[in-house]
């Protein structure tokens, strides 16, 4: 993941990656301090331990090998992960086994959408990983999001979502559009009130039966997500009503629907898949995730027909991604702290990269080979490592909030609403304040 991506979202399946480089090895850890020098580390009898990984979705570790990799260089450490598919069915039991203080994994898995509400309000629950790892490896802004106020550092980043737009080549040429990326680009260079214009353009000669997107509440995220400032402020208070950010989605949101621009399908669900595979969307909103999302679902038959460019406008955004903490009601929290470390490393984030195309948040990795020269063979070799290293260097930092999850999946219902069934605007407005107001009282 995850920015927020909605939550749901984060089902990710792997994309192969051509590179020009092989993997740099692994690093070898010395040990590190923190408070989990109090911890149990008990072992069997052989001294052998287990540290166990609780996530949702894919995090890409076992797709990388490194687990396995891991226990080659810890002989003694054997790790194991419990994935939930859903994060929404993943973060409900989080919460309820943080609060009763069992049932807690070495390691979990916390989104993007939800790091600010663990942060305000479960921190103590967590190792102080600020101890652990060096905070200035990862992008600016991705490791304030796992911070306190105090400075303890809660969640070690996993990967990021740059944003950048698919297309399908085959239904653009169709539609007397262009297909070379950079022309593509230049069409919307302008902004996402560019890209509408490109589907009016796209509509006026489609093939019978396309669409020239898929949803436009995954427009209306990509819109958001552009924005520093989303659903809260800096204090901590939501201001989703007057954010021009969500405004200024909700309007395009709406002129999409109501142009039949979009195919109305909420993403990931089987209907969004077999539109993937029927070839009936031309163009499909792209945080670095998304890519792996595509190919699977369109199939094989769709390879090379599909290409990826820069989002529209200038602005850089993120949607997704994730962390890792170390609960410090688990048996091994040195440990974990370890693991969590490595897993986090460059040269691993760039192994999970190669196997799923999940985007580090580790600065590091950029410029190893798997990532700087790495190519999407299923996008026509898309240079995704150059495209989203450049976007991930300038994404603004975001205030994030409590509720950031639960207002996105609220507004994106109500989009789809407008989509499917032709609810109006002010009513889908409506309804979508209403159940808001109720989840942030």
């Amino acid at each position: 993941m995850r920015i927020t991506r909605t939550v749901a979202g984060r089902s990710r399946r792997a994309a192969v990656l051509v590179t020009t480089g092989l993997t740099a090895s692994a690093l070898l850890l010395t040990g590190c301090s923190s408070d989990s020098d109090s911890s149990d580390t008990s072992s069997d009898a052989n001294g052998k331990i287990t540290l166990t990984v609780a996530d949702y979705g894919q995090f890409g570790y076992k797709e990388a090998g490194l687990f396995a990799k891991y226990h080659e260089l810890h002989p003694n450490i054997t790790v194991k992960e419990d994935t939930t598919a859903e994060e929404k069915n993943y973060y409900p039991k989080l919460l309820q086994q943080l609060t009763s203080g069992s049932g807690l994994a070495d390691v979990q898995g916390v989104e993007v959408g939800r790091i600010k509400e663990v942060v305000d309000t479960k921190a103590d629950q967590f190792a102080d990983l600020s101890k652990v790892i060096d905070v200035d490896d990862w992008v600016s802004w991705k490791e304030k999001q796992a911070t306190t106020k105090d400075g303890k550092v809660i969640g070690a980043g996993t990967d990021i979502g740059p944003m950048s737009l698919c297309y399908n080549t085959e239904l653009f040429k169709k539609a007397g559009l262009p297909t070379d990326r950079k022309a593509v680009a230049a069409k919307f260079a302008g902004g996402w009130e560019d890209y509408l214009k490109l589907g009016e353009e796209y509509q006026k000669n489609a093939p019978a039966k396309t669409y020239f997107m898929d949803s436009a509440s995954a427009m209306f995220n990509a819109v958001v997500s552009s924005n520093p400032k989303q659903y809260y402020d800096e204090s901590g208070k939501p201001i989703y009503k007057d954010s021009p950010g969500v405004k200024q989605g909700w309007d395009l949101a709406a002129e999409a629907a109501d142009k039949k621009l979009t195919q109305g399908l909420a993403q990931f669900g089987d209907p969004w898949k077999a539109a993937l595979r029927k070839s009936t969307m031309a163009t499909v909103v792209c945080p670095a995730w998304m890519a792996a999302q595509i190919s699977d679902a369109a199939g094989e038959g769709n390879k090379g027909k599909w290409d990826i460019t820069t989002a529209p406008g200038e602005t850089a955004s993120n949607w997704g991604g994730s962390f890792l903490g170390v609960p410090t009601a688990g048996k091994h929290v040195k440990e974990a702290g370890e693991l969590v470390k490595w897993l986090t490393a460059p040269e691993q984030q760039a192994a999970v990269f190669k196997a799923t195309g999940l985007f580090p948040s580790n600065k590091g990795a950029y410029d190893l080979a798997d990532v700087k020269t790495g190519k999407l063979p299923y996008f026509n070799d898309a240079p995704i490592g150059e495209i989203y290293a450049d976007e991930a260097k300038s994404i603004p930092e975001t205030v994030l909030g409590p509720k950031d999850a639960d207002i996105k999946d609220a507004i994106s219902t109500q989009i789809n609403n407008m989509e499917q069934r032709g609810t109006s605007p002010d009513k889908a407005w409506d309804t979508a304040v209403d159940k808001i107001d109720k989840v942030i009282g």
